[in-house]
């Protein structure tokens, strides 16, 4: 175990990565990962893992570092310098379960998979807000048309709030009503009783004095000028 494994794997990963791999030195060499994204607009992250063999390797953990190209094209789902830390340590269980034998291309897999699984669980929890913005404003536009729950609180409320408008309406009534009585009693003639008619000479001789009957004022001063 030692450098032979060591140059037995580089020449694996070569015939495997033959366009993404960089040797560095001797121990030292760069893959380039490229993610893999279903439904995805945007050009596809790429992420440089750079792996470097200490002398007990494979009995050893690799050196990894991981960065991204230059002037690559951020993208909106994955910043390599905030998410690399993350990554790394996302690959501690699986480089514990393969000390003792070449492990570099199961540590590539292994990231390139949950690199992946980021980026989508992202854009799932951004889908789902949008979503839940939308359903939220459904739910506003809703209530335009729905009405008030019927309790027997909300019943009381508008029973008393009805008896009050009907008590008002009643009130507003009546006012007019008296209103309407009070200048037809303005307009109205007076009349004279019986007793003022026989007194003044203008009783008929069927008419009692006590008769509660009346005649207009203005037809007695038509009778009167007529006298005269």
């Amino acid at each position: 175990m030692g450098r032979e494994d060591q140059i037995e794997e580089r020449e694996v990963l070569d015939s495997i990565f033959p366009d993404e791999i960089t040797d560095i030195s001797e121990t030292e060499y760069r893959i380039s990962i490229t993610l893999d994204i279903p439904d995805d607009d945007e050009e596809p992250p790429v992420m440089l893992l750079t792996v470097r063999y200490p002398d007990e390797y494979p009995d050893k953990a690799p050196f990894l570092e991981l960065s991204a190209p230059q002037n690559a094209i951020p993208h909106p789902h994955l910043n390599i310098a905030e998410d690399k830390e993350r990554l790394l340590q996302g690959l501690e269980s699986t480089i514990e379960e393969n000390l003792g034998i070449a492990m570099v291309f199961t540590l590539v897999s292994t990231l390139k998979e949950a690199a992946e699984q980021l980026v989508l669980d992202r854009k799932e929890a951004i889908a789902k807000a949008h979503e839940e913005v939308v359903l939220a404003a459904e739910r506003e536009e809703n209530k335009k048309f729905q009405g008030t729950p019927v309790t027997r609180e909300t019943f009381l409320k508008w029973r008393e709030s009805f008896l009050k408008e009907m008590e008002e309406a009643r009130i507003k009534e009546e006012e007019e009503r008296l209103a309407e009585l009070k200048k037809a009693r303005i307009k109205e003639p007076a009349k004279l009783t019986g007793k003022q008619l026989w007194e003044r000479g203008l009783a008929t001789s069927g008419q009692d004095e006590a008769d509660d009957d009346a005649i207009p004022v203005e037809e007695l001063r038509k009778l009167e000028v007529g006298d005269n």
